[in-house]
């Protein structure tokens, strides 16, 4: 496979495989993760058929939805490296709509495990090809680093986030970032565009907070969400309790702003809405992709 899997859901008027997002920055602590799970039930909540791949190896996207690690029959790492069809690797959740791929610390091993591979940059975009008709949204979780995991990811996906903090030295680092996605844009993915810049750890007590957007918003003129994500002890506590931020807590200030994102998430990507809306974000009913707990599957 050559290119990345479609075109996605979206302005380019393509509705038969899913829009495939990276959030990306290889600075860590900037709420990639946060973005991603919080980002996911949401949608899945509003009746999208979401698949959340956890790419980090400390899997804190898999431990913020309340996957037990110890469970997992397989993980990304059989995915990309043993080259295990996608649907097998799909972890049983509570969530209506909502299908994860999880991670484990061996994803780590995948960097020098794929050091020789054929097409080992295109493991993961050949993966979810097999799947891309069975849902509406893709979000992938990256990790903290610029290495052959994200590249993997920016080479599968149609459109990159980036989350960045309000602190100092916000930007450091984002140039190089930047200079990635414009590479694997000129090699492996033409079709890769930067949707948004997403401002997390929003401090309205600070006039260093105000700066940095400002900042952000001279560098990305035309791509920074409005939607702002502010610093909340209620976003910290949420996975320690396996659950998203709204799920956790959904009159916070975080769950509104992650809601608001979702929104103009949705907006950017001109998907319509889902024909059969979920009556709440929780359900009883398992996942009809693969039951990764329990060893069942429904292979591509």
């Amino acid at each position: 496979m050559g290119a990345p899997l479609g075109s996605g859901a979206n302005a380019r008027g393509v509705t038969s495989v899913a829009s495939v997002i990276a959030l990306a920055n290889q600075k860590g602590g900037v709420g990639k993760t946060t973005t991603a799970v919080s980002t996911s039930v949401f949608l899945a909540e509003r009746g999208y058929r979401v698949l959340l791949l956890d790419m980090d190896p400390q899997g804190n996207a898999t431990s913020s939805l309340g996957v037990d690690k110890s469970a997992l029959l397989h993980t990304t790492y059989d995915v990309l490296v043993d080259e295990l069809p996608l649907g097998r690797a799909v972890a049983v959740t509570d969530r209506r709509n909502l299908d994860l791929v999880a991670s484990t610390p061996s994803l780590a091993a995948a960097e020098v495990d794929l050091v020789s591979a054929i097409e080992r940059e295109r493991r993961l975009a050949n993966a979810l090809a097999t799947v891309a008709d069975r849902y509406q949204v893709v979000l992938i979780d990256c990790p903290p680093s610029l290495g052959l995991l994200t590249i993997n990811a920016l080479t599968a996906a149609h459109y990159v986030v980036i989350p960045i903090q309000c602190e100092f030295l916000a930007l450091e680092g984002v140039s190089q970032l930047v200079t990635t996605i414009d590479l694997v844009k000129r090699g492996l993915n033409p079709s890769l565009d930067v949707l948004g810049v997403l401002m997390t750890m929003f401090d309205g007590r600070t006039r260093l907070s105000a700066h940095v957007v400002e900042e952000v918003r001279r560098f990305f003129p035309t791509r920074i969400f409005r939607a702002i994500v502010p610093r909340s002890i209620r976003l910290a506590e949420a996975p320690s309790f396996g659950q998203a931020i709204g799920e956790y807590d959904a009159a916070s200030r975080g769950a509104q702003a992650y809601a608001q994102f979702a929104d103009e998430l949705l907006e950017r990507l001109a998907l319509p809405s889902p024909a059969t809306p979920a009556s709440n974000g929780r359900s009883a009913a398992v996942p009809s992709a693969a039951l990764n707990r329990t060893g069942g599957s429904t292979e591509p």
